[in-house]
């Protein structure tokens, strides 16, 4: 079995004490079966990975002891996923891939043809930490409420560019990686749009703003889902820390 990972919203320092509620519990006592005296790792997105030990358990929670930290904070690259939800688990599985890949925030966005009007931003957040848990990482990128794009792009930073993820320029002859090599690294966000595409209202207003850079995702119209992973892998090779500048 490989190693157990947990990650508690709990501030760290060697010796301290941290309690675990009653899913947490329930988790390492009757799922995995962790013994009292055991070791874990923890994280809290903050101070790096830590082995902890299993002080004790019960129904209603238990404690852990931090023992030494194990392995240092690794925050992602300064990228945002904002994305239009759709079905359930496709939903589900954007969050994930997006934690995964390295996203520093994740945005529900509602758009004209969203086929939603509503998320469960908690549940969605609860993915986020698992994929965190599971993939090794000391990250987590927080799920943001659902906000309508025309209220997003008002109170926009514009110092944080948009990377618009246009299905219209599919089958373009422009490259998207050449297109990517092309711009400047710093603060990004990706938007992808629903399953019903953009309205010409929203094609229009987009491509009036100077922060947004439409780019294409190759010669195939990409599903909503897929299309999130492959503008985030994109962006990693080319401007994240996948492609690192040659003096780091």
């Amino acid at each position: 079995m490989g190693k157990i990972r947990l990650y508690i919203d709990h501030g760290f320092a060697p010796g301290q004490p941290v309690p675990l509620d009653a899913a947490q519990a329930h988790y390492l006592g009757g799922v995995m079966r962790q013994p009292v005296g055991g070791e874990i790792a923890v994280f809290n997105g903050r101070d790096g990975e830590w082995a902890a030990r299993l002080q004790s358990l019960g129904k209603r929670g238990g404690e852990l002891g931090l023992i030494a930290p194990t392995a240092p904070q690794v925050d992602p690259p300064d990228v945002w996923l904002l994305f239009a939800p759709i079905k359930k688990t496709r939903t589900d599985f954007i969050v994930e891939k997006a934690a995964e890949l390295g996203a520093a925030r994740i945005q529900p966005v509602q758009t004209d043809h969203s086929n939603t009007e509503r998320i469960a931003r908690e549940r969605l957040q609860a993915h986020a930490v698992e994929a965190a848990e599971q993939c090794g990482g000391t990250f987590v990128p927080p799920v943001g409420d659902l906000v309508a794009l025309p209220r997003l792009l008002a109170g926009w930073d514009h110092a944080r560019r948009i990377l618009w993820a246009d299905e219209a320029l599919a089958g373009a002859p422009a490259a998207p990686v050449r297109m990517l090599q092309g711009l400047p690294r710093g603060p990004w966000a990706i938007l992808i749009g629903p399953e019903g595409g953009w309205s010409e209202a929203e094609r229009q207003r987009l491509g009036g703003l100077d922060f947004v850079q439409r780019i294409s995702l190759g010669p195939r119209v990409l599903r909503a889902d897929s299309a999130a992973v492959a503008a985030l892998t994109l962006w990693q090779a080319v401007l994240g820390d996948w492609n690192p500048p040659r003096d780091k």
